[in-house]
């Protein structure tokens, strides 16, 4: 297999760069989410623009800001602000080829949208886990803020692999290997069509969103299926699917969906980890690196090599 790009492993007190290539978020939990990365050792460095409507800035500005700090020599590491919408604007005009020395790029949600572009064009390791206003702004290892272990490994052990305790429930067991790629259900369903659409062909596929009615969830999921993409997958991750309840008593719930669905695909699968949007510690799960799936009770993710190098 040719070499995966990966970035350079994050050290102590190296600068962080923080974007808005979405939505903007509250001043207040961007302040404490600085905080906290302060705590653990790093220097922050934020890129600006003045919010427009439900943006954080035009699209001009972000993607600027965006190729800023995936450029800049001065920054170790890229982690956004939050998500929400207006990442998809950024990659009108965007060249791959502007970007050179990959990076780390932490956040989920609407960040799906960069972190498969960037996968797509120049395959670049990716990190889907907490961002500044939205799980270090709770603190680490604390409701709605993040693990503090899976941060760590991901984005700091550069000589092994590791090991990740999903603690969720398994719906099909089996043990599988694959590339990990995925994120934001409906922004991984958004790429189709596009020149960056996401193959997903022989790997383990990771899907979380948040107040998405069952339905709803069975209209992409059958979407998938129908247009193929289920075609060869090895395993797959499910989130919480947090604010997703049945629309009606006793009706069916996006667990049971995501069983009745998936499980024809004859291949292993977890359910409900805190990946994502969850009210529990977000794990950091990595993107675009070999993985095995050990899918069996609270299920097993095995990292089979470092994400970052030295």
């Amino acid at each position: 297999m040719p070499k995966i790009p990966k970035p350079p492993a994050l050290l102590p007190d190296s600068t962080i760069a923080i974007i808005s290539p979405a939505s903007p978020a509250d001043p207040q939990r961007v302040a404490r989410g600085f905080r906290e990365l302060e705590q653990l050792g790093y220097r922050t460095s934020i890129l600006t623009c003045e919010p427009r409507s439900y943006f954080a800035g035009t699209a001009e500005e972000r993607r600027q800001q965006l190729l800023d700090a995936l450029r800049r020599e001065e920054f170790r590491a890229v982690i956004c602000t939050r998500g929400g919408y207006g990442s998809n604007y950024l990659l009108d005009g965007l060249d791959p080829c502007a970007l050179h020395q990959p990076r780390i790029l932490l956040g989920y949600s609407d960040i799906t949208t960069l972190q498969i572009f960037l996968w797509q064009n120049l395959g670049w390791v990716t990190f889907y886990g907490p961002m500044v206003a939205a799980g270090f702004d709770a603190g680490a290892d604390k409701p709605s803020g993040y693990d503090l272990e899976s941060l760590t490994l991901a984005l700091i052990e550069a000589r092994s692999g590791f090991t990740l305790d999903l603690r969720g429930e398994t719906l099909k067991t089996g043990s599988a290997d694959g590339v990990l790629v995925g994120g934001c259900m409906t922004l991984v369903e958004a790429t189709m069509g596009t020149p960056w659409e996401l193959g997903i062909e022989g790997s383990i596929l990771v899907l979380e969103d948040r107040e998405m009615k069952p339905y709803q969830v069975d209209r992409v999921l059958t979407h998938f299926r129908q247009a193929g993409k289920f075609k060869n997958v090895k395993g797959i991750i499910l989130g919480e699917f947090p604010e997703s309840g049945a629309p009606v008593a006793n009706g069916p719930t996006v667990r049971d969906v995501c069983h009745r669905v998936l499980g024809e695909l004859d291949i292993p699968i977890v359910w409900g980890v805190p990946i994502g949007h969850t009210p529990r510690p977000m794990l950091t799960i990595p993107l675009g690196v070999p993985a095995r799936l050990l899918a069996s009770g609270a299920g097993k993710l095995e990292i089979l090599e470092p994400c970052v190098t030295l």
